[in-house]
């Protein structure tokens, strides 16, 4: 299985689109594209204080709260509770979306796919788990706890390091506590 490692300390933190906070990208594609023409993007968000989210119209996109006490996001006029970590919530990125946080600081990985072109599955998992990209897609696993290693290989993933693979041949990869794993497909 061809794969590559994407470090945490390799991150750079750069301003939310509308300047209200810091992201981390995690990985997108195509590598390198603006905010207004990705196909898929994967990030850290670090939310410190009250405000809304960036507009991404057209695209979809997915919550899970990974640090902290979780959100109250009013997405279009509707609360949506998002208080359990490691739990994936969706909502349309093109809606007005404004989040209140429950009990202080939280980080916040986030995966957007713009609608038409790319979709994703998006779960958290523990123990052995089969990574096997779709025809024409890829597959991200983010460690979110120390401890994961890709069978076959020397290769360890510590706290929100990922591993990104396009290959279709399975691979297998062993978890000491919980990774989020993103399938991406083309539509």
């Amino acid at each position: 299985m061809t794969a590559r490692v994407l470090r945490a300390a390799d991150r750079t933190a750069t301003p939310w689109k509308n300047g209200g906070g810091v992201t981390r990208e995690i990985a997108a594609y195509p590598e390198g594209a603006p905010m207004d023409a990705f196909d898929w993007r994967v990030s850290l968000a670090e939310v410190t204080e009250d405000g809304p989210f960036s507009a991404f119209p057209g695209v979809d996109r997915t919550l899970t709260v990974v640090e902290g006490a979780g959100m109250d996001l009013m997405v279009d006029g509707e609360h949506h509770i998002v208080d359990e970590p490691y739990w994936p919530h969706d909502f349309p990125g093109d809606l007005a979306t404004d989040g209140t946080l429950l009990g202080g600081p939280v980080v916040n990985l986030n995966v957007m796919c713009r609608r038409g072109r790319t979709s994703a599955a998006v779960a958290v998992v523990r123990g052995t788990v089969r990574l096997s990209a779709p025809p024409g897609g890829a597959v991200l696993a983010v460690a979110l706890e120390d401890g994961a290693v890709l069978d076959g290989t020397e290769c360890e993933l510590d706290r929100y390091d990922a591993l990104l693979t396009r290959d279709a041949a399975a691979g297998v990869l062993r978890t000491h506590g919980w990774a989020l794993l993103v399938t991406l497909s083309g539509d």
